[in-house]
């Protein structure tokens, strides 16, 4: 499907990428992994046709469709949620067009044993059966399903698009990608804007997809459950695993110690070589040898042991201050913001050392209740701390609100008070700040950089309560690893709110889901709580009312076959014979195909392949077959079903 041949990307005289090759292969779902900075964004930009490589080549089939997700896109205002949607069947409204002007047409002409007349026949015919396949007669209801899995709730598919939220409108971004079912789909960071019943249905949808998928994320549960083969990019080259994030993670450990063997063996050969040639050299009768053995040094082709990224937070949240068993008591709460109520009598209460997570859909509230609690709103009911609790509190934008014009060290000095002080390189060092880094302006940082910068402001003070508010927004896999098991550690009580579902897991023993004006408590795990969501999901599906069936004594009497039943009888017949013929056929080139998917899918015989020229050929020439026997069973079965509704 996609072949990238022979990649290099260099830039300011820096090499990225240095003559990378692989295939994607239909039905592929590969994750891209390594660390920030290797090039993944930029691999994805080039497969999507937005950027070029500065040698090699990136081919494609012809009308070879991609549906590219960045992670920044100039959004479209002007129209409402669903009509901005609609846009993606920009194909479907000119096919459509097309086929009225045919209609008029049709209506005026009479010349029907002409060749042009018989030309657009066919290409009516084409047309239709085209908008069959991309299923324009349901097009509203795939619009709301799309939507509506991705959270949008009906009433608010007439809101204008500029109303909505940078994350609300990269959702319809994605939706409009998923509904132009292209041949493969490339994602940067998807689940970003996404929270987890989005993400829940997101993977169950790319179950069903048909084409490949090619994604980059921090989620990995998310990778886990979708992909099956990790194409990593470290130092300029890509190694292939078949294999989804965490198996292959055991395989890179496995390669690396591997590398470090073969080196370490190869240094005692260099080092034995250099020995004798210091031996030899200087005597007349062994110049010849040791010039020998210098030569094979210089011919000798270096182990290399690639380099992993080490670099991560660590840290430790400082030991909590004393407090009372009840930390907080939530009595009948609720909150309105204008005409819209977000949810109403809330009644919870967290005791000492417990770990909670907040979890539903965006916009339901949880949010709003971390603002409750820390007083930064109006609300109804009560939200009571209890006895000596001091709180800490991650906002969701936090990195937004630091002090832009402050240098780092200024950020965390200025609030640190006593012998913290002293500690205060210390502590910027576990976030990976050090040395002239410092010193930079909190407005030149990363998203990533000052989400980092917020919470090591975390540690100045020994707080009992933390309510952390998507803490794991721009980390990196290891960095959401090390903050999780800080968390877990932690003696006090802490309140999160994530859509994580792999930093949630293990972590938060009790839930409380906002979900349609309420809150609902959940004594399980993130995990036990999703298979019981998706199981309601289901249900939901299912409770469709069956169609009512005709009593078994209602028997009606056959009539009498005349000759035009007959006649019928024997085209249906026909018909059926040649649709069970088209269907062999079908099967036949199916299974073909997959042969050679199978063929090229593997390294070694895709460059034994590759070497036969007639091989790429034969395969389009197949597909192509395929797609004619698969337009020609359509007739047959939409013929047949038309002579069966007139018996």
């Amino acid at each position: 499907m996609i072949s990238v041949n022979g990649v290099t990307v260099a830039f300011g005289g820096f090499t990225l990428i240095e003559n990378v090759s692989f295939l994607v292969n239909p039905k592929d779902r590969i994750g891209l992994a390594g660390k920030n900075g290797a090039g993944k964004s930029t691999m994805l930009k080039m497969m999507a046709g937005e950027n070029n490589p500065t040698k090699g080549e990136i081919s494609k089939p012809k009308d070879f469709k991609i549906g590219y997700l960045p992670q920044d896109m100039i959004h479209q205002h002007g129209k409402t949620v669903f009509d901005e949607t609609a846009t993606a069947f920009i194909e479907v409204q000119a096919m459509e067009k097309r086929l009225n002007e045919i209609n008029i047409q049709l209506e005026t002409r009479t010349d029907y044993e002409s060749d042009s007349y018989s030309n657009i026949i066919t290409e009516l015919t084409d047309l239709n059966t085209r908008l069959d396949l991309l299923g324009a007669g349901n097009r509203d209801e795939q619009i709301e399903k799309i939507l509506r899995g991705l959270g949008f709730e009906r009433r608010e598919f007439t809101r204008q698009t500029s109303e909505l939220s940078g994350g609300w409108r990269m959702r319809i971004e994605l939706a409009k990608i998923l509904l132009q079912q292209p041949d493969v789909l490339l994602l940067d960071e998807p689940t970003n804007h996404l929270d987890i019943e989005a993400i829940s249905w997101l993977e169950d949808f790319m179950e069903t997809f048909s084409g490949a998928v090619v994604l980059i994320s921090h989620d990995k549960q998310f990778l886990d459950t979708i992909t099956t083969r990790t194409i990593e990019i470290v130092n300029k080259k890509v190694y292939d695993y078949r294999a989804n994030y965490s198996k292959y993670l055991i395989l890179r450990q496995e390669r690396k110690d591997q590398q470090e063997s073969a080196a370490k063996n190869q240094q005692k050969i260099i080092d034995h070589t250099e020995m004798l040639i210091d031996k030899y050299r200087a005597k007349a009768n062994k110049a010849a040898f040791a010039q020998s053995l210098i030569k094979k040094l210089d011919r000798m082709e270096k182990v290399e042991v690639d380099e992993m990224d080490t670099s991560a937070i660590r840290f430790r949240f400082p030991a909590p201050a004393h407090s009372g068993k009840i930390v907080l008591t939530v009595e009948n709460a609720g909150k309105v913001y204008g005409p819209k109520r977000i949810f109403s009598d809330a009644n919870f209460i967290i005791t000492k050392g417990e770990k909670i997570g907040f979890v539903g859909r965006n916009g339901e509230g949880k949010s709003t209740m971390m603002k409750m609690i820390t007083g930064k709103t109006d609300f109804e009911g009560t939200c009571q701390l209890g006895h000596n609790i001091m709180m800490g509190y991650f906002e969701q934008d936090q990195e937004e609100k630091l002090e832009m014009d402050k240098t780092i060290f200024q950020t965390i000095d200025d609030l640190a008070v006593g012998d913290i002080r002293r500690q205060t390189r210390a502590i910027l060092g576990s976030f990976l700040f050090s040395g002239d880094d410092i010193e930079k302006k909190v407005k030149v940082l990363s998203g990533g950089e000052r989400g980092r910068l917020a919470l090591c402001k975390l540690l100045l003070v020994p707080n009992n309560l933390l309510l952390l508010d998507e803490p794991t927004n721009h980390l990196d896999l290891k960095s959401k690893e090390i903050l999780k098991n800080a968390v877990m550690d932690y003696e006090g009580t802490a309140i999160i709110v994530s859509h994580d579902r792999d930093f949630l897991k293990g972590l938060c023993t009790k839930l409380y889901e906002f979900r349609e004006g309420k809150v609902i408590e959940h004594l399980c795990d993130i995990t036990e709580f999703m298979e019981k969501r998706k199981l309601e999901r289901l249900l939901e599906l299912k409770s469709v009312v069956a169609e009512p069936t005709v009593p078994k004594e209602a028997k009606v009497a056959k009539p009498v076959a005349n000759e035009t039943d007959l006649a019928k009888e024997k085209e249906i017949k026909t018909l059926k014979s040649q649709i069970s013929t088209s269907e062999k056929r079908i099967e036949t080139l199916e299974a073909e195909i997959k042969k050679m998917d199978t063929t090229l899918a593997d390294p070694e015989k895709y460059a034994e392949a590759a070497k036969d020229k007639n091989v790429f050929a034969n395969y389009e020439k197949m597909k192509g077959d395929l797609e004619k026997e698969m337009k020609s069973w359509e007739a047959l079965c939409e013929k047949l079903s038309n002579i069966e509704k007139n018996t």
